[in-house]
């Protein structure tokens, strides 16, 4: 066993109380106050009084009216984020980040840099994340990557926990399918509204059954419930897309209110494009109805671009054609179809867009 998922406890309310000791025994939450904010992130204190990440604010904080909310702090999570890479790193070249807190290590012999166990490695590495970052991580060893971050759940915060290929099948029998990730709050309803409510249920019907039933994913499923998964860990992901997005603090039809604000998402896309060395091909709008429907439209681009006005243009030409009276409560803008800096904006070509949107 070599494969490892760790995952920051509680990540961005732990960097705060790093930060300021005042917080350490008081409940902490993590998000943008007001009307329309969300919770981020919760600490352990907060949580218990049934807070949880994406909750509206204003149920938070009923849930829990004595709790602390700071703004979330996006650059020092990136820098803190940056420096407990470096520390699985130091274990194995083959660290895939997920997301800020939390990644996949290959920790098999032929990658493992030092330790003479993958446990040892993974014990250092907790060790020097609390000693030298000054927050805890919840640890989770096994087989493969599905069973590595099923165990690091397990036991938060401040967790360790292993599971074998040769009790696996055992272990995930009388769990919950909500256990699965890639099992969503749909997917598990539905699962259950079939009277299939625990794994068990599920390793009773054949991979062709649960592909029946419930398409592409039935084909992982499949191998999941039985403790299978050969996703190897990747260390780079190209990157598909850079985006950034926003809510409006209030609904809004104003076409004047979409271009103004998708102009300042679109200067966040480009730097972004700059500073990764990358050029977007096409131009994604993407926008949230009053009624939660999301829409999402494409602009494709004569050439490759990193610039803020080529965006802008095609991001409003999108804007224009959506703009029919429907009130929206959020916007976003991307770029896709990446690719390398030097094929951006030819000096003697300002023409961008050749043809609608898709």
């Amino acid at each position: 066993m070599g494969i490892a998922h760790i995952d920051c406890d509680a990540f961005y309310a732990s960097v705060e109380k790093r930060d300021d000791p005042t917080l350490e025994d008081r409940p902490l939450i993590v998000g943008h106050a007001g009307g329309r904010g969300v919770v981020t992130t919760a600490c352990y204190l907060a949580r218990i009084s049934g807070v949880r990440s994406a909750m509206p604010m204003f149920q938070a904080l009923e849930l829990c009216p004595d709790a602390v909310v700071l703004p979330p702090d996006m650059a020092k999570y990136k820098r803190v984020s940056e420096a407990i890479r470096a520390i699985f790193l130091s274990a194995t070249p083959m660290v895939e980040p997920v997301s800020l807190d939390e990644a996949y290590l290959d920790l098999t012999y032929e990658h493992r840099t030092s330790a003479p166990t993958a446990a040892q490695a993974l014990a250092h590495i907790a060790r020097r994340v609390e000693d030298e970052i000054g927050i805890t991580v919840s640890v989770g060893l096994s087989a493969n990557k599905f069973l590595a971050k099923l165990a690091s759940e397990l036991q938060k915060p401040a967790g360790f926990s292993v599971i074998g290929r040769a009790e696996a099948k055992a272990f995930l029998a009388p769990l919950s399918v909500r256990k699965i990730h890639g099992v969503g709050a749909a997917t598990a309803r539905r699962m259950e509204s079939d009277g299939t409510r625990t794994i068990a249920d599920l390793q009773a019907q054949s991979a062709r059954q649960l592909e029946a039933r419930y398409g592409r994913f039935g084909r992982r499923l499949a191998s999941f419930v039985h403790g299978e998964d050969d996703r190897a860990v990747t260390p780079a992901r190209p990157t598909k897309s850079i985006s950034a997005e926003t809510t409006f603090r209030r609904d809004t039809g104003s076409r004047a209110d979409l271009v103004d604000t998708a102009g300042g998402l679109c200067q966040q896309v480009a730097r972004q494009l700059q500073r990764k060395q990358l050029a977007g091909g096409t131009v994604v709008l993407k926008l949230k109805t009053s009624d939660f429907r999301i829409l999402t439209r494409n602009k494709r681009l004569a050439h490759p671009t990193q610039r803020v006005d080529v965006l802008v243009q095609a991001a409003t030409s999108l804007i224009e054609k959506e703009a029919d009276g429907r009130t929206f409560r959020l916007i976003g803008v991307g770029a896709a179809g990446l690719g390398p800096a030097d094929e951006a904006d030819p000096a003697d070509l300002f023409a961008f867009a050749t043809n609608g949107a898709d």
